[in-house]
């Protein structure tokens, strides 16, 4: 039964090139220099997580910005990145800000996903399976149309369509 697999992965190697890129570009600025601006890349398991850092609000929103540049120059998608954690005060004058990067689809999302692919009157059938959701049909044209109306109506989210197969 053909199938395909609606993931949520950022390319990883372009998103470690971005931050590369951004560190290299704070270290030459000049409204940088001798600010403690920067950003990191951490991994715990399977989870990503960049922090910035910087010596007032308004830095680590410069240091945002640039990385943003970079990720967009870079190809990779900034919905990617969860923008919504607060600056956090780390003692003296000295500010960060946690960026989680999504990777897998959460349940809340993979539900509503399947919900569109029911919703859609397609003959297509959708099964979450762990952070990954599977849409099989009987017909190939059935998937590509799936695929077609998936990406019309999830904006929010920047879904891949892998293993696709006959």
């Amino acid at each position: 039964m053909p199938s395909f697999d609606v993931v949520l992965e950022p390319n990883l190697v372009e998103l470690k090139n971005a931050v590369d890129q951004t560190a290299k570009e704070i270290g030459t600025r000049f409204d940088f220099k001798g600010s403690s601006a920067r950003v990191e890349l951490t991994e715990k398991g399977a989870s990503r997580e960049l922090m910035l850092y910087g010596d007032s609000d308004f830095q680590v929103g410069q240091v945002r910005d640039v990385l943003l540049a970079k990720l967009t120059k870079r190809g990779v998608d900034i919905r990617f990145l969860d923008l919504s954690a607060r600056i956090e005060k780390i003692g003296g004058d000295k500010v960060r800000q946690p960026v989680a990067v999504r990777t897998g689809i959460d349940s809340e999302n993979a539900k509503k996903i399947q919900g569109l692919v029911k919703q859609s009157k397609l003959k297509v059938q959708g099964q979450i399976q762990g952070d990954v959701v599977r849409i099989s049909g009987a017909k190939r044209d059935d998937l590509q149309a799936a695929i077609r109306h998936l990406k019309t109506a999830v904006t929010d989210l920047p879904l891949s369509y892998t293993n696709f197969r006959d």
